[in-house]
């Protein structure tokens, strides 16, 4: 029998958690753990000010001394400009044309380190200039680290996960807070394997050169060229432990260095409302996981979870979405069932996520699945389509549980109006955008919650399979069209289809269900 525990769980030690209690969840999934080869990755970008649309950068020639302007991802504060190279790849939100993925969380990392510098390039932008400069992992962990070494690095402690069509990797990243630049590990996830990084650290020792761990090769940023190597699964900053060790913060030998340990110590707070839910993944996909259970629940003296694990069974891109949809059920920590589900077991709190009360500190769970969340997404690249339309954004707006992951092709130039940039806002509501639309539903159905979910994840089911179908049913002929000017036609128009049939849809069904639950 599952034990359940009371949401308001007392902590004795509330620390410096808060800093890691926000944002985002990524999962990632080699090729050899999926069912079809394909490669995945997912982000949900999670915050209350974050509006879902897709960022569109038409692929671009410039001319020589042609200069970009970077400004800050979140403040919208102008950084610095730097050198555009002679060509820029189609990037649609968070995948270019060659089928580059990329994610991120934020960690934050030690306080000495959290504001980085006052000058130099931001997580996002290291994304975004990544896109559209690299072709795959491997070229986009040398772009990042050419960034921040020239420029410098803005952010606090950043976990990035990369995705090609052959390769998954993770990246883990801070700043050296008042010195240029940035520390930095980056490892291959193992074919098999599935990982996962939730807004902590999760790098802890890693290959080293001369140091081999289960015949992995790892070499440093000294020969960051040598990457293109086909054996190599980790590379590192060169710096990346004698910083720590110039900062009084590690002694011991190269070979025990964690970066994780060192750079992000986990507490309660990384435990418990962060790597909880990399754990809550891991046990939906293999069995035995329940000994890392303590772990989650904030005991961060129990046994951690492993940076990846193998699952027990081949996982399909429709398996991924639901991944993302999670509220910790069946675990103590599930939300449907503590004092604040109410009488409809809602699995959904108000913030802030924790409060004091007589002397006592008290929490909500931070789940995959939140109100939060701006838009979230499942970037599958399947190396044997053309490159244009092998990579998918498996795009959803507003909260991934009543989300619609509509299929948005990497070669896609013509956006779809319901997640074109400028249409509505966070303080502009527009009858025509697909955040707005979602975010109508999911909120009334958060006063019913068990009444009117099974009505949303039927329609949610139907609209997903039939994409997920027609997309297999139109590769051959864009199979065909492969070096034909007309693939991008086709691809703008599957793409904006797929779109204008999940907003009649949803619209339909919000109708349906003020109909069918009004009081």
């Amino acid at each position: 029998m599952i034990k359940r525990y009371s949401f308001l769980m007392v902590m004795v030690l509330l620390g410096s958690m808060m800093s890691n209690a926000v944002a985002c969840t990524n999962f990632l999934f080699s090729r050899g753990s999926t069912r079809d080869g394909s490669t995945m990755i997912t982000y949900a970008a999670d915050s209350h000010t974050r509006y879902g649309q897709l960022r569109y950068h038409p692929a671009t020639d410039h001319r020589k001394g042609e200069m970009l302007r970077i400004y800050d991802y979140g403040s919208l504060r102008y950084l610095l400009s730097i050198p555009q190279p002679s060509h820029t790849y189609n990037v649609v939100g968070f995948i270019n044309e060659h089928q580059l993925a990329i994610g991120e969380t934020t960690f934050g990392g030690r306080a000495e380190l959290s504001k980085g510098n006052a000058e130099g390039i931001d997580y996002g932008n290291l994304i975004y200039v990544a896109l559209q400069r690299a072709r795959n992992c491997r070229e986009a962990i040398v772009v990042m680290h050419e960034l921040v070494s020239t420029y410098g690095y803005c952010s606090s402690g950043e976990s990035f996960s990369l995705c090609d069509p052959n390769e998954v990797w993770i990246m883990e990243i801070i700043s050296k807070g008042n010195e240029k630049g940035a520390v930095w590990v980056a490892r291959k996830v193992p074919e098999g394997y599935v990982c996962g990084h939730a807004n902590q650290a999760r790098i802890t020792t890693f290959p080293q050169e001369r140091i081999t761990q289960r015949g992995e090769v790892a070499i440093s940023s000294r020969k960051l060229k040598s990457i293109g190597l086909a054996d190599i699964s980790c590379v590192y900053s060169d710096d990346v432990v004698s910083f720590a060790r110039r900062r009084g913060w590690y002694s011991g030998s190269d070979s025990d260095f964690s970066f994780a340990d060192t750079y992000c110590p986990v507490d309660f707070g990384g435990a418990r409302f962060c790597d909880a839910r990399v754990y809550a993944m891991f046990r939906r996909v293999a069995q035995g996981m329940e000994r890392y259970e303590a772990y989650a629940m904030g005991n961060i003296s129990a046994e951690r979870p492993p940076l990846w694990i193998k699952p027990d069974h081949l996982i399909d891109v429709h398996e991924v979405m639901e991944l993302m949809r999670d509220h910790f059920e069946g675990t103590p920590m599930d939300m449907r069932h503590d004092a604040g589900a109410g009488p409809y077991h809602c699995p959904y709190r108000q913030r802030p996520m924790t409060w004091e009360y007589e002397g006592h500190t008290y929490i909500h769970e931070r789940a995959t699945s939140t109100q939060q969340t701006g838009f979230s997404f499942v970037a599958q690249c399947r190396r044997w389509m053309p490159a244009k339309a092998g990579g998918i954004l498996w795009l959803g707006v507003d909260d991934t549980y009543s989300t619609v992951y509509c299929p948005m092709y990497c070669g896609l130039t013509q956006v779809p109006e319901c997640f074109r940039e400028g249409n509505g806002s966070m303080t502009q509501y527009s009858t025509t955008s697909a955040f707005w639309l979602f975010n109508r539903v999911a909120n009334f159905a958060y006063g019913q919650y068990d009444r009117m979910i099974g009505d949303i994840r039927a329609e949610q089911r139907a609209l997903e399979e039939s994409f997920i179908s027609t997309v297999l049913q139109h590769d051959e002929q864009l199979l065909s069209l492969s070096d034909s000017p007309r693939l991008e036609t086709q691809l703008n128009l599957l793409s904006n289809r797929a779109a204008d049939r999940m907003m009649k849809a949803w619209t339909q069904l919000s109708n349906d269900l003020l109909v069918r639950y009004h009081e």
